[in-house]
Order: structure tokens, then C-alpha cells, then sequence
């Protein structure tokens, strides 16, 4: 353990605010120790070799301890999104663990990120066991910041998952009357700032603030306005009195990929107005410079409108200077934009540069390797659409250059000798690519085939399915007959 005591201890840095935070605190100049009980969940994160990785458990009063030596800041982000018998005691019981490591351990200051809740009345088991947890860190002796914040916006976050699969899956939403409660979102960009900004609060804070971004929705106008973002018609919402949290988190289970047990906690949590109460934060931080961001720029910066064309199944390469809305290895698999994938590997006898020549030859008059019949049945489908149909051909009988066309697709990107990547430009309800990849390989060569779909709605997700049974033969061929064909053009020149 490091002596002097400005390190920065995270907790709960394989979820989704820690991931983000940390490397902002490292940008920021702090030296960042995190309690992990799986360090083997971190291998993959950017940052990982940047920072002190102590393995531990909250929930053991010792490992606490140790972890908060010589630690001058350490940030709760740790909430589990149960519920049932003793949930609320455990996460209580927890924090009252936390807290005495600090105050043992002479911690300067811990920072909360807590939710925004009435004032009074009754509480979702979910917000009653978070602002719980908060009232145990403001009661110890050390100094506490709990922010408190509704729908956080940023891809990964179970709440804006919530909205993005729903959105794109059901033109019509039977949903429970809690639909029209008024909803204040926030970015997680903004999110960030203020933890960031609480080490610069002066000593002896001692309390909660509200952070929001001062733009206030109802739950359905979220939806819509995502769906007109995400280039999808108006959403249909119908608030139905008879559907009950529990009905509508079954509902949710079933229409999305978001996990029964993680959806049920946040539909019972919206059953309640989310609006900040007051703005006393601006106080002490101030607003990033570029100001709050409204819900349409955080949903924009969720979709990741400034990187099109990333075609990536997950961004997992994001780096420290990535945007805080930009998925991470450690987010669940169901959070990000609904990819449908073909991945198909085969081994080449053939050099890697004669495997390359063929791949770079693809398509006019040498076709696609697979099914003509096919191929030109869907061009001619595309023509009488309105689309660019199959007869652009190529420029070029042997060199392909970016930018160009190439039958119904356009070269997105060649890495010479390595890779091919073409977007589609028939007409799709959503966007298509084709990677093809070339590597070194013991006795040869390695080609790899990657036919990936971002399906806009539900007209995206059900041409998918239609054309699933014609994929497995199509695509199977078609890395089968280039591998094939490069063999037999070694062969000859042998």
C-alpha cells in the first residue's frame, strides 16, 4: 500500500458509473486504488495496469480496512439491484461496514451516488434501500456527498437500456400509468463531472445534493424522443391502469434482454416523479462548460452519433479518452444497440497474399462466391425497391480503393493485405456491413467472414429472422468457395 494519503479508493469499479470514473480520476492526476471481489473482471478495461487492484469484499470488515490505508477519498458505487427477504438490511449492514473502515482508516471524504426520490411517502423497496444507504454514510464521522440522481442516460445503464430495447422493439407500448410521471434524466457525462468535482468541495461537507439536468419528461416522452433520435417513427404509448410493476417487469423480461431481476427494481422505482428539488450543487461545482446536457444531446452521444460506421459488437478498445457514454468490457451483455452477427473462420492452405488477392477481388464480374442466383435475386429486390440494385459492379478487376462503390455496397475501409470492410446500400430497416479478414497462420493462412446487422426497430429485427435460414448456406459457402479458390490459384501457381 501506497503511505502518503492522496490515493482514491472506487468501490464498485466493475459497474457501470466506477468503469467510467476511474479513468477520469486518473486523467484528473489521482492515484486510484479499487476494491474488486473479481479482479479478473478488470482484465480487459483500458486502464487496468494504470491503477491499484485490491481484491476484497465490502461485506468483511478487515479487507475494508486494509483497502482504505492512506486512502483520502473513497467513492461508494456499489448498490446491488435486488430485492426480497433482508435485501434492504444487507445493503444497510454493508455500508455500515464501509464506513467504519473509513472512519478507522481516517478517510477524509466518501462520495455517494445515491437516487433522486420524493421527499415523503412510501418508497420502491429499490429507493428506499439507496437513500438508506445514503443516511449511513451521513451519519458517520467522515465527511459524505450523496448525489442524488434520477435516469441516468449513457449506453450501459440499465435505466437507458430500458428505454433504447423497448424503443426500438414495440411500436406500441402497453405500459402502467407511471409512464406519464414526470422524469428529470441525466448524462452520464454529467454524472461524472459532479463525482469528479466532489474533491474539490471544501472539508466538512456533510450532505445531499440534487444533480438532474433541468430537462424534465414523462417516461413515454423519453421513449419518443429517443425513437425520433434513433431515426424511428413516434411511439405509440398506452397507459394501462390494470398493469401492475411486477406485470410490466415480466413484460420487460420478455420484449428486451434486460435480466426479470434488474428490470422489476427500476419499474417500481419509476412509479415516482424524479425531479430535482433543488440546484444547491452549483454552488460548490460548476456546471461543465459546455453546460448540462439536455436528454436529446445524452441520447445522441448514447448512440454514438459522432463515431458512425463503428461497426464493433462492442466497443471494448475504449480507451481513457473515450466518451463516458461509449460501452465498456465490463457492461452486462445486453447493454449497447442490438447487433446480429454471422462470424465464420476457415483455414487457407494458400499464402495469406493469395488468399488477399481474392478477397480484394470480390464481387463484379467474379461474383460473391456462393449462390448467384441469390445474390442477383437480391439485387433485383433492391432494384424494384428503389435501391442501387446489384449492377454498380467494381472500378477496379483487381484493386479496391476506399470510398468507391462496389455493387450494392460501398468500401468502407481497405487495410491491404489484412482486411476489407463494406457497408451496405440496399435498401435495409437498419445498416449492414461485411468484414472480410486475412491473417498469418501455421501451414498458410487465416480467413475470417463477419456479416453484421444494427436493425432499426422491429421491421429491422423481423427481416433479420426472415432471412436467417438463407444466412447459414449463403455465407457458409461463401467463406468455403474463397478459401477454395485461393487454394486452387496456388495450386496452379506451383
Amino acid at each position: 500500500m501506497e503511505k502518503d494519503d492522496d490515493v482514491v479508493l472506487v468501490t464498485g469499479a466493475t459497474g457501470y458509473i466506477g468503469g467510467r470514473l476511474v479513468p477520469r480520476l486518473l486523467d484528473a492526476g489521482h492515484r486510484v486504488r479499487v476494491l474488486v471481489r473479481s479482479p479478473e473482471k478488470l482484465r480487459d478495461v483500458p486502464w487496468a495496469q494504470d491503477v491499484e487492484i485490491v481484491q476484497g469484499d465490502l461485506t468483511d470488515q478487515d479487507s475494508t480496512a486494509a483497502a482504505c490505508q492512506s486512502v483520502s477519498t473513497l467513492y461508494y458505487l456499489v448498490h446491488a439491484m435486488g430485492s426480497g427477504s433482508g435485501f434492504e438490511q444487507r445493503e444497510a449492514e454493508t455500508a455500515r461496514t464501509v464506513a467504519r473502515a473509513a472512519e478507522q482508516s481516517s478517510v477524509r471524504q466518501i462520495v455517494y451516488l445515491g437516487g433522486l426520490h420524493p421527499a415523503s411517502g412510501q418508497l420502491s423497496e429499490h429507493l428506499r434501500s439507496r437513500k438508506a444507504v445514503g443516511d449511513v454514510l451521513l451519519d458517520s464521522t467522515v465527511p459524505t456527498v450523496v448525489f442524488q440522481a434520477g435516469v441516468v442516460i449513457g449506453s450501459g445503464s440499465a435505466s437507458f437500456e430500458m428505454i433504447r430495447h423497448l424503443s426500438d422493439v414495440l411500436p406500441v407500448m402497453p405500459a402502467p400509468r407511471w409512464v406519464k410521471n414526470r422524469i428529470e434524466p441525466i448524462s452520464v457525462r454529467d454524472v461524472l463531472h459532479y463525482l469528479v468535482g466532489a474533491l474539490s468541495l471544501p472539508p466538512g461537507v456533510n450532505r445531499a445534493f440534487d444533480i438532474g439536468s433541468k430537462d424534465v419528461l414523462t417516461y413515454a416522452a423519453m421513449m419518443n424522443q429517443y425513437a425520433l433520435i434513433s431515426g424511428l417513427p413516434s411511439r405509440k404509448v398506452l397507459a394501462l391502469p390494470v398493469l401492475t410493476p411486477r406485470l410490466a417487469g415480466h413484460w420487460v423480461n420478455l420484449v428486451t434482454p434486460i435480466p426479470r431481476k434488474m428490470a422489476m427494481p427500476l419499474i417500481e422505482s419509476l412509479q415516482y416523479d424524479a425531479v430535482t428539488k433543488e440546484s444547491d450543487i452549483d454552488r460548490y461545482i460548476e456546471r461543465p462548460s459546455d453546460g448540462l446536457s439536455s436528454y436529446h444531446e445524452a441520447v445522441n452521444l448514447a448512440l454514438g452519433k459522432m463515431r458512425e460506421g463503428q461497426v464493433e459488437t462492442r466497443w471494448a478498445a475504449a480507451s481513457q479518452g473515450t466518451p463516458a457514454s461509449d460501452p465498456l468490457p465490463t457492461d452486462p451483455q445486453w447493454a449497447g444497440h442490438t447487433v446480429f452477427l454471422d462470424h465464420r473462420q476457415r483455414h487457407c492452405t494458400a499464402s495469406a497474399a493469395q488468399l488477399w488477392d481474392v478477397v480484394e477481388g470480390i464481387g463484379g464480374r467474379n461474383g460473391w462466391y456462393s449462390w448467384p442466383v441469390a445474390w442477383a435475386a437480391r439485387g433485383w429486390l433492391d432494384k424494384l425497391a428503389g435501391g442501387v440494385g446489384l449492377r454498380r459492379g467494381r472500378r477496379d478487376p483487381d484493386r479496391l480503393r476506399t470510398g468507391e462503390s462496389l455493387d450494392f455496397w460501398r468500401v468502407e475501409e481497405v487495410v491491404r493485405g489484412e482486411r476489407l470492410r463494406l457497408r451496405a446500400e440496399m435498401r435495409l430497416p437498419g445498416k449492414a456491413w461485411l468484414e472480410l479478414g486475412v491473417d498469418e497462420a501455421d501451414g498458410g493462412s487465416q480467413y475470417t467472414q463477419r456479416a453484421i446487422f444494427f436493425p432499426r426497430g422491429l421491421p429491422g429485427r423481423l427481416y433479420w429472422l426472415s432471412v436467417l435460414p438463407f444466412h447459414g448456406p449463403i455465407f457458409a459457402s461463401m467463406a468455403r468457395n474463397i478459401v477454395h479458390t485461393a487454394e486452387w490459384h496456388a495450386e496452379s501457381a506451383a
